[in-house]
This record gives structure tokens, C-alpha cells and sequence, in this order.
């Protein structure tokens, strides 16, 4: 599909939406697209909440937020995410937090269906008495003391949808990543529909002649889109490098409400899709992110002579 087919198929106003990538691969022009087609009352799921979802709430999107970190990756700042936590400016945010292994832990039991999944981190923190999902059980089973024990527990989350950003698939949506990975496969089994954005759609004889980076496979996923340059900010390992200067200046352009606005006029609204934001960028900018090879080498997987 393209992103605009795939974005008004499978996202719905009062869906909860997953978007994935840690760091790395982050769904950048699936969020633009979002705000494109003024999808409104979404509840966001992010382990890592950070400039995309800062520009979907400014577009209005979003009212439910549930993350284990926001910030501008190490550069500063959200002032649209602050505004509306700090101080309920325009209008407040629901934000449910929790840690990063929580997270984890919410899509593992999503993607299995079970009702809750077990996890030590949480005694001696302060976070259970400001998220009420976080509760405790009785094990069925003799603690070290041959008493059971209490430990607690998150609740499954399943995404209406989840969108993730990838290197490549092939056009059944086997999708491989390579370099820094997130939580991806996870999050795609533990929604009700996927759609996975690729650098590039290639060959299936190109997919099985490595087939140990296929992270998700074709049964999973419900549209594939080809988006290059599509994770901007962030990279794509072997395509292009992270824009550090935007994350930058992101602080000082979202501190500012009616910069923001402009921002989102100028480089979304504005826009009629992914292909001319980049074109909007031009060639210079991009030749400045340009990476160079860093082949692996070969893998022998071996035949039936």
C-alpha cells in the first residue's frame, strides 16, 4: 500500500496505535501521515516517547499516552508533551508510566494473550503509586522460604494497530532489520493489525538468501509500505545516519507553541506526503547523512547437494 492507503485502512480515530523503533528505525512519516489525515482521540503506545509523538500531540491526536521514557533523545526537551503534563496547556494528557522491562512485559504478554506477565523491578519503586496497572499476585508456587510470594505484575497491551519502520521486505511482508533493534516483533503480535514501513521492497530470492534477519514474518503483517528515508530523525542503519542537528533545535522549536505550529504547517500539513518532506529537505541535506559501507561478511547456510 501506500502510506496514505495504509494509514486510513488500518488507523482510526480511539484506536490504540503502537509505534515502534528504539532509537533506531522510529516510524517518523507513519506519524506525519497520522497527523495528515487529522486521526483525532488516539491512545499512543511508545517505550520511548519522543519527537514524533511531541508532534502528534501538537496536531491534536493524541490523548492517552502510555511510555517508560519521553524526551528529546538526549537533546533536550518536549515542550508540547511538558505543556500538556505540566500544565494541562492546551488540554491534558493521560500518561501511563511505566519502566522500560514493564513495557517489554506488556507486549510479551500481549503478543501471547496472556492476562498479565511477571516482573521483579517494580519493589522498592515509587511508580506503582501513580499507575494503578501495576498490582501484585500470589505465586502458585513455594517461594526461597517455601511460603509462596507476592510479585508484581502488568496488564497485556494489544494495539489496535502497530506500526513499525524496517530496512526492507518483500512485497509478502517477511521484514528484516539489522543493527540496533527494539521491541518490533513483539509489538506486531501483540496488535490486531500491522503495518511495517520499509526502506525498500525487494526480491523474495533477496529475503531467503538471509533469511536469519527476517524479524517479522508475512503472516504478521497486514500492509507493507515503501517509504525511503522514512525513520528521519532517526536512521536507518546502512541507509542514512540520525539528523543530530534536528534533535537539536527541536527543543527550542517545541518550546515555543506557535513555532511548533509552524513547524508542523510547514514540514507536514504542507507537505502531500513523505516523498516531498524529503524532497522539501534536497539533495545537499541528505548527501550529508550518506553512510558508507560496512559490509558483514558472508554466511554459508548450507545446501542439499
Amino acid at each position: 500500500m501506500t502510506m496514505r492507503e495504509a494509514i486510513s485502512s488500518f488507523v482510526h480515530d480511539g484506536d490504540t496505535v503502537a509505534l515502534e523503533g528504539f532509537t533506531h528505525l522510529i516510524p517518523t512519516a507513519a506519524g506525519h501521515e497520522i497527523i495528515r489525515q487529522g486521526r483525532r482521540d488516539l491512545t499512543v503506545v511508545r517505550m520511548t516517547a519522543d519527537i514524533v509523538v511531541d508532534q502528534m500531540l501538537a496536531a491534536g491526536c493524541v490523548s492517552r499516552l502510555v511510555s517508560s521514557f519521553v524526551g528529546n533523545s538526549s537533546a533536550g526537551s518536549l515542550g508540547e508533551l511538558r505543556r500538556r503534563v505540566e500544565k494541562a496547556d492546551p488540554e491534558p494528557l493521560v500518561f501511563e508510566e511505566y519502566s522500560h522491562y514493564g513495557m517489554i512485559c506488556r507486549y510479551l504478554a500481549g503478543a501471547q494473550r496472556l492476562p498479565f506477565y511477571p516482573l521483579r523491578s517494580y519493589g522498592g519503586s515509587d511508580l506503582p503509586a501513580v499507575n494503578e496497572g501495576l498490582r501484585k499476585v500470589t505465586s502458585p508456587y513455594p517461594g526461597p522460604d517455601d511460603e509462596p510470594e507476592q510479585v508484581y505484575v502488568v496488564p497485556p497491551v494489544n494495539p489496535d494497530v502497530t506500526i513499525i519502520h524496517a530496512q526492507r521486505a518483500d512485497r509478502s511482508g517477511n521484514t528484516q532489520i539489522w543493527g540496533l533493534t527494539g521491541v518490533q516483533a513483539e509489538a506486531v503480535y501483540a496488535a490486531d493489525k500491522a503495518v511495517v514501513v520499509v526502506e525498500e521492497i525487494v526480491e523474495d530470492e533477496v529475503v531467503r538468501s538471509d533469511p536469519n534477519r527476517t524479524v517479522i514474518p508475512a503472516h504478521a503483517v497486514d500492509a507493507v509500505v515503501a517509504c525511503p528515508r522514512g525513520a528521519h530523525p532517526s536512521f536507518a542503519q546502512g541507509y542514512y545516519d540520525r539528523d543530530n542537528a534536528f534533535y537539536r533545535a527541536w527543543s527550542g522549536i517545541s518550546k515555543d507553541p506557535d513555532r511548533l505550529q509552524a513547524w508542523l504547517k510547514e514540514w507536514v500539513y504542507d507537505t502531500a506526503d513523505h516523498a516531498e518532506y524529503v524532497s522539501k529537505l534536497g539533495e545537499e541535506f541528505w548527501d550529508s547523512l550518506a553512510v558508507g559501507e560496512a559490509l558483514s561478511l558472508p554466511v554459508n547456510y548450507g545446501r542439499r547437494l
